[in-house]
């Protein structure tokens, strides 16, 4: 009988994950919140496969994970994941691609265009002590849609639904993806652009939706951020570290970008020191406001989504491991 462990007690029992596996196949779950670390070896050691959502798995801890052999990453992202040194051990490794793709795409635009609106503009004054004056406020972030280049850095799942959504609303839309084949933009009546520089170049409002890999870390640099047309708006609902936030600060605070939309952070749960940038805005200092939005990683909750987690996650689980399917596997060179 092969063994799956769930270490995290996400749930109060595992019945769906014992209907999804069947009856060869034991559940097992760990204590709680701690990380792998803290998992007592005996429990490790009988693992076939593994759940990984809010737990880093690094290689340092592979050793107490003998049986090994596919680890199902409860979420889009899989750099909690040592890939190499899976890899090295032969265990296939697996992600939840599909799980949130409409919350995300929905929170992405939402933050575009609560800035382009300048709907958080005229709520911080408005709740201000003494309340701004009650009229509309000319800012350089609130722009017509229909006169805006909306650019989008990575169109996989997510990507395509906020192409498809700011089409709606009316903006031009381009992407770059350098994985994608030829055909992408004509299917989506929508933009490509052939490198990063050229699409920063045409963008007003840039979404990022890359994984993040040795190839997008720090990809968003100051530097990069300057290509931007000046008074542009940037979201970032992928992954912290593709943006520099210190950059970010750097152009906000000189007016080249005029908002910000931030979902992820470059370390999460943000710690001592935290960015300058997050710190100014805890303290509402008056230059960021209305012009910078930020949310703590929620971009994908719904209770919909949290329920799609565990039953994909589950099904994933029974493919890879019981049935020898290659759904959702992340290949050791992916980059």
């Amino acid at each position: 009988m092969l063994t799956v462990l769930e270490p995290e007690g996400l749930y109060p029992d595992t019945t769906l994950e014992e209907e999804i596996l069947g009856p060869g196949v034991r559940v097992i779950r760990g204590g709680g919140p701690g990380g792998v670390e803290e998992l007592p070896d005996a429990l490790c050691a009988e693992a076939d496969g593994l759940f990984i959502f809010r737990h880093w798995l690094p290689g340092s801890q592979l050793h107490r994970f003998p049986k090994l052999k596919v680890v199902v990453r409860m979420g889009v992202g899989y750099d909690r994941l040592d890939r190499p040194a899976l890899a090295a051990r032969g265990v296939t490794v697996c992600n939840v691609p599909d799980y949130g793709t409409t919350e995300v795409a929905d929170h992405a635009v939402a933050l575009a265009l609560t800035l382009r609106r300048g709907i958080a503009l005229h709520h911080d004054l408005q709740r201000a002590d003494p309340p701004a004056e009650w009229r509309y406020l000319d800012s350089p972030l609130v722009q017509r849609a229909s006169e805006q280049t909306f650019g989008i850095l990575g169109l996989g799942r997510i990507g395509t639904a906020v192409a498809l959504r700011a089409k709606a609303f009316g903006f031009r839309v381009v992407f770059f993806d350098p994985y994608l084949p030829n055909g992408v933009d004509r299917a989506l009546g929508i933009a490509r652009a052939r490198s990063l520089e050229e699409l920063l170049a045409q963008t007003d409002t840039l979404s990022i939706h890359a994984p993040l890999t040795r190839t997008t870390r720090g990809l968003l640099d100051e530097a990069a951020l300057r290509l931007l047309r000046p008074g542009a708006v940037v979201v970032n609902t992928a992954r912290g570290p593709i943006l520099d936030v210190d950059g970010l600060a750097a152009c906000l605070r000189d007016g080249h970008i005029a908002g910000a939309g931030l979902d992820v952070l470059p370390q999460e749960p943000p710690v001592a020191p935290i960015p300058a940038l997050l710190a100014a805005y805890r303290a509402r200092e008056p230059w960021l406001t209305g012009r910078l939005i930020v949310t703590p990683h929620s971009a994908f909750h719904t209770p919909h989504a949290f329920a799609d987690i565990r039953i994909k996650s589950a099904e994933t689980m029974r493919d890879v491991l019981l049935e020898g399917r290659h759904n959702n596997v992340i290949m050791p060179e992916a980059d």
